[in-house]
Order: structure tokens, then sequence, then C-alpha cells
């Protein structure tokens, strides 16, 4: 595969060097110290590479490196670094740096000389040096010129990392290995393998076969049978491949929970009788390991005795989140274990689950990492490391008992959400370092990392769900917070654009590819809609009740009106192809628009609809339950009174529900209408009950419409009755369960 590396483009701004970069260093992560030099470094066929012997293997990345990115191939020298016209690489024991990854990079007219205390320093200070190159389109007659500055850096954390999920989707080992290059030129230094879960179990254990021919592999919808795995001369490849960039490769093994795949292969170490089948539904599983049976610590005992095997990471993730109790409370084994045990709950039942394996992976001289869950119950042993992916309070909490922690939000850090939804100066605004920690708690803080959770991503689109957002997380993780500012930020990131594409990622949006506002004219009975880019270079295009192409579409330039109830599917378009999501609004004109609306039950603050009125504001939700347009009711019934104002000749009423069972979202089990001149004595019109089946996995939008007699009304009611709880089928067994509507109209 190609060896990357990435260039400079030459910015074109200006700004206080005291603040932001200076207009040619356009490094990404921001370098933590730039003293700023005049003129420039002339790299051309007659440099020389000068490093010795005993750190010859870096001298021949950075040969490989400026052969792909300048075609120049340079001539090693394992002499003394004497003389111009040369890149010198010094490993000097005695550097004074912050830590193992501190380095320094001095580039004249005369030379360039690269200092640090160990190889890992030289590597990072390297990739600062490989991002100084300009791309080879903007040189002249072969010579790249290369700033004249010092830079002495080092980074804040020492944990930068990517979680990459390759159970939802698998991605191949060369995919990996271009996602470790790529990692290591924004010094990233630890790659967190996802390798099994409820979809799929993607690691070979030799003394369980199984685990990788039944439980690598899903039967898909449309009847493929999906799948793959890892095998371990792959791994162990990819592992050594990772250690030449200075990157540590952490397996995450899943357990008690999300592990749908393993029990597939091997149902004993259930706490129900099987058989199961690999999961085919995003979402958590509730079949889990059963910690009754010995022989469930038995299995997965071998299965980590091989892993450590594989990766010599001193840190083995074991997940431990999301973790349905269930089976637990009902199982005769478990209840009796935890009577033997002195436990009060399921919680401290999982802990100990967790302390059991965390014992084990110690005996074999290892640390475990678990998400912030395992801190339920009497958590685990002192010596874990928490990941906190619920907000911060799992990190402050762990770093406050004595354990180290990663902090590592969903809302700022995954990555597999969309820029609809995790915009990249929201990504850029995180500092890992929760807020009210005492120095000695900091400490305990080892950094911070991505995730890219694939569900909706197979191999082909985590490009442009990554970038630009992981070149954020990158800064995030390595510069100081007083040395971060946004503005700055974005001016370099424009130059990595260049980079990036020369590379061949497939880069997405920073944010929404539009923002958009609707009016509505109630004299007119018009709506209009007014679109903006997000980014530069965005062009818009839309069309109106019709799917929107390329050919049918007409390029944005003014405000669209819309009188009638009809479709408008707008589209950002950047470099000639369509980017990102597409935005679709449906308009309804109806008797009730703009009425006033009371609701019985409160709704979610986490789907608000923009209030009450969201309901009757014309504006339909979209299959997205994430669009801001769906009113969400958590295990209540939507119970809605519409006030019109006034009576209105009325013969038919509606009401529109999304159903999502992946995310525990269904359709109501009835709905009823009812009629009302008053206000206080209402009539009822019909109940019609939900004809769409629970088990169907697509997203589904379905109006509930009652036609009836014409009567004089003011006041309608929309009774919507919730099923409560997802089904014992489900996923979420027992969780509660959602209701979204939008639209209650009336004609």
């Amino acid at each position: 595969m190609k060896r990357l590396l990435i260039p400079l483009i030459v910015s074109l701004f200006s700004m206080n060097a005291s603040v932001f970069a200076h207009p040619l260093i356009d490094v990404i992560p921001e370098p933590n110290s730039i003293v700023y030099g005049t003129g420039s470094f002339s790299l051309s066929r007659s440099t020389s590479i000068c490093c010795p012997n005993k750190i010859g293997k870096l001298g021949k990345y950075l040969k490989g490196q400026l052969v792909f990115f300048t075609h120049l191939n340079l001539r090693i020298r394992h002499a003394r670094a004497i003389g111009s016209n040369l890149i010198a690489l010094r490993l000097d024991r005695d550097f004074k740096g912050h830590g193992p990854e501190a380095y320094s990079l001095d580039v004249s007219s005369e030379r360039v000389v690269l200092t640090a205390g160990t190889e890992e320093g030289l590597f990072r200070g390297l990739q600062t040096l490989l991002q100084l190159i300009p791309l080879p389109e903007s040189v002249v007659n072969g010579i790249f010129g290369i700033p004249s500055c010092k830079i002495v850096d080092y980074p804040r954390f020492a944990w930068r990392g990517l979680n990459l999920d390759c159970v939802r989707h698998f991605m191949t080992p060369a995919f990996v290995k271009r996602y470790i290059d790529l990692l290591a030129y924004y010094k990233f230094n630890v790659f967190h393998w996802h390798l099994t879960d409820d979809q799929g179990w993607r690691i070979q254990i030799k003394k369980y076969p199984k685990l990788t021919s039944i439980g690598a592999w899903r039967n898909e919808g449309n009847g493929e049978r999906y799948g793959g795995y890892y095998t371990q001369k792959e791994i162990k490849d990819i592992v050594a491949y990772a250690a030449s960039r200075f990157i540590t490769v952490v397996p995450e093994i899943e357990m008690p929970g999300h592990c749908q795949a393993s029990l597939a292969a091997y149902p004993e170490n259930a706490c129900v009788p099987g058989p199961f089948q690999v999961g085919t539904q995003w979402g958590v599983y509730q079949n889990i390991y059963d910690p009754a049976k010995k022989s469930t610590f038995t299995f997965l005992e071998n299965v980590l005795s091989e892993v450590v095997k594989l990766f010599p990471s001193h840190y083995i993730h074991i997940g431990g989140d999301e973790v349905p109790k269930n089976e637990w409370e009902q199982n005769a084994g478990c209840q009796k274990l935890m009577k033997e045990k002195g436990l009060k709950n399921t919680d401290e039942l999982q802990s100990y689950f967790i302390r059991k394996i965390q014992k084990f992976l110690e005996s074999k001289g290892r640390q475990i990492i678990g998400w912030n869950e395992i801190l339920e119950g009497k958590g685990p042993r002192p010596g874990a490391v928490v990941e906190s992916w619920q907000g911060i309070d799992g990190a402050i909490k762990a770093v406050r008992k004595g354990d180290y922690t990663i902090v590592s939000p969903g809302e700022y850090t995954y990555l597999s959400r969309d820029a609809d939804d995790l915009s990249l100066d929201s990504v850029y605004s995180f500092d890992p370092m929760p807020p009210g920690l005492t120095p000695s708690q900091q400490k305990r803080v080892l950094g911070t990392e991505a995730s890219m959770w694939s569900e909706h991503a197979p191999q082909r689109k985590v490009d442009s769900k990554m970038f630009p957002r992981l070149l954020a997380i990158a800064e995030d993780a390595w510069t100081s917070q007083q040395n971060k500012n946004y503005e700055n930020f974005h001016l370099r990131l424009q130059d990595q654009y260049d980079r990036l594409a020369y590379l061949g990622v497939d880069y997405g949006l920073e944010q929404r590819g539009m923002t958009y506002k609707t009016e509505f004219d109630k004299g007119k009975k018009m709506f209009t809609v007014s679109l903006k880019p997000t980014q530069a270079g965005i062009i818009l295009r839309y069309a109106i009740d019709d799917t929107l192409t390329m050919s049918n579409s007409h390029r944005y330039e003014k405000p669209v009106s819309i009188d009638t109830t009809a479709t408008f599917i707008a589209q950002a378009e950047m470099k000639g192809k369509l980017a990102g999501n597409p935005l679709v609004l449906s308009f309804m004109i109806d008797k009730a628009l703009g009425s006033r609306v009371n609701l019985a039950n409160p709704y979610s603050p986490e789907y608000t609809a923009g209030g009450p009125q969201g309901l009757v504001d014309g504006i339909r939700g979209t299959l997205n339950f994430k669009d801001g347009l769906w009113q969400g009711f958590k295990g209540t019934d939507l119970d809605a009174t519409v006030d019109m104002g006034k009576k209105r000749k009325l013969s038919e009423l509606g009401a529109g529900f999304l159903q999502s069972t992946s995310s525990y979202i269904f359709m109501p089990e009835f709905v009823q209408f009812f009629v009302s001149k008053d206000g206080k004595n209402f009539e009822s019109v019909g109940i019609l009950k939900n004809d769409i089946s629970e088990r169907d996995p697509a997203t589904v939008e379905k109006d509930f419409v009652i036609n009836f007699r014409p009567k004089d009304v003011r006041y309608f009611k929309v009774v919507a009755k919730n099923i409560g709880a997802c089904p014992p089928w489900h996923p979420g067994a027992g969780a509660k369960a959602w209701i979204f509507t939008d639209e209650l109209f009336a004609n």
C-alpha cells in the first residue's frame, strides 16, 4: 500500500504570532512552541538524510515518505551531520523535553535538524517536518521550500486514540493499515480495535474455531451472508505495522454483554437456552454471558490468553457497557451466586464479573480498560482504567477513587454521528481535562480518543465520517489548551484539505451542509424557505415534489415560496458531487396549521420539535428522528388537545408517527380522535389500531387518518397509546419504548 505523508500548502493569511501560527506554519496538531525564522530550506535531489545506524529505520521511513510525496529519492548518510543541504536526525539521550514524545525541529536555510531523546519523539517530529513540505503541484524546478523555524513540541496527553469498530462492518487489513498511517500523521498513538460485539466476532481464536466459522458471519435482510475476520497472522502483521509507527493497538473483547455473536457460536455460555443467531439489527441485545457457570470464565480466560499473545499492549479493553441484566435477575443460578457472594443486586454481580476478569488479566501482566458502566455496583478492583463515554461524570468518579481514565464523551468524540449532529467547531471545543480536579487527580487523566462506530458506516463511508473532524480531535489531544484557537485551526485546515485529497481521503463536511429557515405567511397561506451554505465551496440545489438529481434540480439563488402541500428537497454540492445528507421538508397546508396545542403528558427534553406548536407548524418530520421535527414521548402516551381558535367544518383528522425499532421507537398501539365545540365536552370520532409490525426493522412513517361526517369543530384531541416497554424479542426488552409524533392535522 502507499505510504503516507502530509505536505504543506502555504497559507495566505497573517495573524498575531503570539496567538496564531505563522503564515507558513500550518501544522495540525498545532505545535506548542514556534519561533519564526526568515527564508527557507531548499529541499532538492541533492539533499541528503543524515542519521546514525541505530536509528536507521527512521531514516528509511523518512526516505520512503519523501519518495511518495516529493518524488525525490534522497541519499541516506550514516556519518556525522557535517555540512549543509541535509536533514539530520539526532537521538540525544540528554535531550530535555516534556516526556518521551517531545522533540525539537530546527529549520534554517542551511539544514534541517530534528532532535529528540527517544525514537518515538523523533517519529512525532518527522510528522511535523513532513507537514512543512509543500505538495508537488505547488513546486517549481523540483525545489521544495521548507520555512525556517524552531519548533519545540510535546503532547498534552499521553493517550491520543481512535476507536475503530470493525464489527458492525468488517474492514480489510489494508484499510486498517491505511488508518494507522493516517493516525501517525496527526500524532495519534493508540489504535483501539473493536473486534467483538453482537453483530460479529472478528478475531481468530484457535481454541474456539466456531467463533469465526459461525460468529463472524450474519444473515442480512437481503439474504446475503455478511462478515469476515482477522486471522492471527493478519493481526500480528497489523500490530507490528502499528508499532513501526509508534502506535499501540489495544483490542476490545466485549463482556459481559454485547456478546450475541459469541453466544451464537457457543450457546452454553448463555443464561438462557439457545440457539442464538449473530445479531442482524443494531442496538443492544439482551442475551449475555452467565457468570454463575465456571465454564463461562474458563471460555473467556482461554480467549483472553490467546488475545494477550497477539497484542503486546499493556492494556486490554473488556467493554463492560450497556449490559441488560434482565436474564441475571431471572436466572436461578445467578440468584444463587449472588446469595453465596453476598451481592446485593445485579449491578454488584456485574462488578463480580469485571473483577474476576480483571484479576485474570492482571495475572498476565495486563491492565483492563472498561467503559464507564464498570463503575456500577462495587466497581472494578483498584488499577482499572475507566473510559467515560456517557459524559464526563464517569471520568471524574474514576480519578477521585484513584483509578485512571480516558475521557471520550460521545457528544464530542463520536465521529459516527453525522456532521449535522456533531459539527467541527463542537468537536474542537472539547477539553479532555474535566473541571474541578486536583493536580494529582489530573495526572490520572490519560487522554482522549475518537470513536468510529460503524452501524451506518461501511468501509467506503468511514473517510467522510471521520474527516475533517478527526483533525479537531488530534488537536484536542495534543495541543495545550492555551494554544488552541478555532479560527486559527480552521484556517490551517483549509490547507489540509489539499493534503487529504492527495492522500485519497474522501473527506466530508465540517457541519450540516446548509442551514435553513422557514416562514409562514398566514394571510397568503404560503411557506418561504431560505437556505444558506455552511462551508466555502458549497453550491446548493433544490427540487420540489421530486427526487433530487442533478438534472432536475434548480440552483438555489433566492428564497423559495411554497403555497400548497408539497415536498421540498435541497442538497449541498461540493467539488461536483453531492455532499452530506439532503434536507427534506414536507409541507402541509391544513385547517389546524398554526393552532394552539396543549399536552397532558410532557415530551422528552431530548426531542422537543421546538415545543407543542411544532406539532401544528405544517412541516413534517423526516425518516431521521434526530431532525428536530419529531416530538418524543418516552414510556408515556401522547395526549394532545388542539385549539384552532374558531369553529371549522371538519371531516378528517390525522396524526403522523415514526417507527425505528432499533432506536426503541414504536408505533402506538392505537390512536383515538375526539372533537369538541367548547373544549370541555369531547366526542370520540374513531379509533385506529396500528397495523405496522413491531418486528419490521425498517424506519417507517405512518399517518393515522380518520374520516367522519362533517362537523363544526373548534377543538380536537389526539390520544396515542404507547406500547410501554420494548417487547420480549427486542434487544432492549423491558426498556421504556418511545412514541415519536409530528403534525396533527385537520381538514
